[in-house]
């Protein structure tokens, strides 16, 4: 029996016992999303599907761990992540998504790496995770959630500017808590929609 059971079973087993029901749960709503937006774009189905899964495999490890582990691995951790640790489970999911599900797809762990904060110039797996990360079914406090999920299959680079138009919006209130990260894939998504419509 053991022998027959799929990657997708064990992975999803160990993520089960890694991870809140909450968190399990949203997981799989980003990992269905995503499959759904790879469909749509042309993407490999099954690299969403993993990358979905991984998205947020490190999220449940506590703060202070995260912080230790990026150190004591190398990761580079920025000063703005020192004091917003919560954002290192993206870089560290990618670190935990290679060495404990032995994820070896630099493309998957790209799209893990900047699935919270986006970048400019990102790629169709990237997008997808970044916005299945933001709708997924289970997700309901958003803002324009019915416009975004709407777009998000028909306009893939529209969608990103307007998630990550609503999410500037929403850090501008506290500046302190926007990454630059977040900012700078703003403001290439803000020109690269900008200049087509021009």
């Amino acid at each position: 029996m053991g022998k027959n059971r799929s990657i997708w079973e064990v992975t999803e087993e160990k993520l089960k016992k890694a991870l809140s029901d909450s968190r399990y749960r949203h997981t799989l709503g980003v990992t269905y999303t995503a499959c759904a937006l790879a469909m749509v774009h042309g993407e490999d189905i099954d690299r969403a599907r993993m990358a979905g899964l991984m998205h947020d495999c490190a999220k449940c490890i506590p703060n202070s761990e995260k912080i230790d582990m990026c150190i004591s691995k190398k990761i580079p951790v920025s000063k703005f992540e020192l004091e917003h640790p919560v954002l290192l489970h993206a870089k560290l999911g990618a670190y935990v998504a290679a060495k404990k599900y032995d994820v070896k797809d630099q493309a998957i762990l790209d799209a893990v790496t900047w699935h919270t904060t986006g970048r400019p110039e990102m790629t169709l797996l990237e997008k997808i995770i970044f916005i299945a990360d933001y709708m997924e079914p289970n997700r309901t406090k958003q803002p324009n959630l019915a416009d975004i999920r709407q777009m998000a299959f028909a306009d893939i680079d529209m969608c990103m500017y307007m998630i990550l138009k609503d999410t500037v919006d929403y850090l501008s209130e506290n500046p302190k808590s926007m990454d630059e990260t977040t900012l700078s894939a703003y403001e290439y998504y803000k020109a690269l929609i900008e200049n087509r419509e021009a």
